[in-house]
């Protein structure tokens, strides 16, 4: 009977076109945009810090005006945050995630916002493709299944639209290209050309992984998403625009 020894699993992998990430080598940069979370920061840095990988923790604070700023410092002083960035003016979410991804350097990066919608528990299904070689970025999809609020039926109709129109630019097959939790090889994300700064991240981000001929898996992740009474902060007028930023960037290199 053949017995699998490292050496004949490298060499699969190999025959495979797989780029393994040994598990131990892991360093995972998380990029987490905060405008107004005072109220959830505490919460969603305790989550982060649950998640057993080593990583490097970078608050980008977008003009906060409740309070927010004066928690970050405490936090960063606390030894909670690596790295912590301020913007001087509301310059939006992918302008603060562009901020984070500059100051990053692990070797895999994944953006957690800070409003406790996505769950860092579900990290490991998110990185495992990568760590495994498979994959050079992971979207954690709320359509395959995962748990999830049940909450905007108008939304959910806004996504397919976006997602499939994205899809059609990109001739990918993405259930949820809007997702927050993109884990992306390090050197990878920093090397793409990103210019958003709002909500067009998202959209852009996916056509310049298409652009680059990037190996995307797609993974169920859990979903707890916010009411407006409770914060959240894209509106419909986002959605309009994010048809332009679709068009945009598939047609820009």
């Amino acid at each position: 009977m053949n017995t699998l020894t490292p050496n004949s699993t490298a060499a699969i992998a190999r025959v495979r076109g797989r780029t393994p990430l040994p598990a131990e080598e892991l360093i995972l940069s998380v990029l987490i945009p905060v405008y107004n979370e005072r109220n959830t920061i505490d919460r969603i840095l305790d989550e982060v810090h649950s998640v057993p990988v080593r990583k490097q923790v970078i608050c980008v604070d977008d003009c906060s005006s409740d309070g927010t700023r004066e928690r970050l410092e405490q936090l960063k002083a606390a030894g909670r945050i690596d790295v912590l960035e301020f913007h001087a003016v509301n310059r939006g979410k992918g302008a603060a995630i562009r901020t984070a991804l500059a100051a990053s350097t692990g070797n895999v990066v994944i953006v957690q916002d800070a409003d406790l919608e996505y769950d860092p528990a579900d990290w490991p299904v998110l990185l495992q493709p990568i760590i495994d070689g498979r994959a050079d970025a992971v979207f954690g999809s709320r359509f395959l299944g995962g748990p999830h609020r049940v909450l905007y039926f108008w939304h959910s109709v806004g996504n397919t639209v976006l997602t499939t129109f994205s899809n059609m630019l990109t001739n990918l097959n993405l259930t949820d290209m809007e997702t927050c939790y993109k884990a992306i090889r390090g050197e990878l994300a920093r090397s793409l050309h990103l210019t958003s700064n709002r909500f067009g991240f998202e959209p852009e981000v996916t056509a310049r992984l298409a652009q680059a001929k990037a190996r995307i898996y797609e993974v169920p992740i859990s979903y707890s998403g916010r009411t407006y009474a409770e914060g959240k902060k894209i509106g419909w007028k986002d959605g309009v625009a994010a048809i332009g930023h679709i068009i945009r960037y598939n047609f820009s290199r």
